[in-house]
């Protein structure tokens, strides 16, 4: 069951945006692997690093289930699963620029969370790589941890 969602904007300078447990130490760029790069995601402590495929605004949702969902895959191009403790009880989102004491947070029941990141129309980007209908979905449900997998793989290059 769908508990809360929330939708926006957020602007991915340098090709990426966060989930982060607000209490987590801020990211500071280092898991950026050559195998995160490859899954499109990274991870860090408390922290979930979503590359995109465009360095602009792109749209956003966040999706809080009382149990795992059930996703059309169909419906989109990548999928990456992956766990986050969220200790304090808040996670932020922001754009790895944006002034953290002022970014989106969404409150949530402390504890360890699975994180289904869904990614959307990555071909309809541009030649640009300025325009184009990516968009970005987190599903978010409590769920002992567990680790990364790709559920879903499509070749794209964040930031190509």
């Amino acid at each position: 069951m769908l508990l809360k969602e929330e939708s926006f904007e957020l602007f991915a300078d340098h090709y990426q945006f966060y989930l982060q447990d607000e209490a987590a130490e801020p990211y500071g760029g280092d898991a950026w692997t050559d195998e995160a790069f490859d899954r499109h995601l990274a991870i860090a402590p408390g922290a979930i690093v979503v590359g995109t495929v465009r360095n602009m605004m792109v749209p956003v949702s966040i999706e809080v289930h009382s149990s795992k969902p059930e996703t059309d895959a169909n419906s989109w191009d990548h999928i990456v699963e992956c766990s986050i403790q969220v200790d304090s009880g808040k996670i932020v989102v922001a754009g790895c620029t944006d002034y953290f004491p002022d970014a989106r947070r969404i409150g949530l029941d402390p504890g360890c969370y699975r994180a289904r990141v869904l990614y959307g129309a990555l071909d309809s980007v541009d030649g640009t790589g300025l325009e184009g209908d990516d968009r970005y979905c987190l599903q978010l449900w409590r769920a002992p941890h567990r680790d990364l997998v790709i559920v879903k793989k499509h070749s794209i290059e964040p930031g190509a």
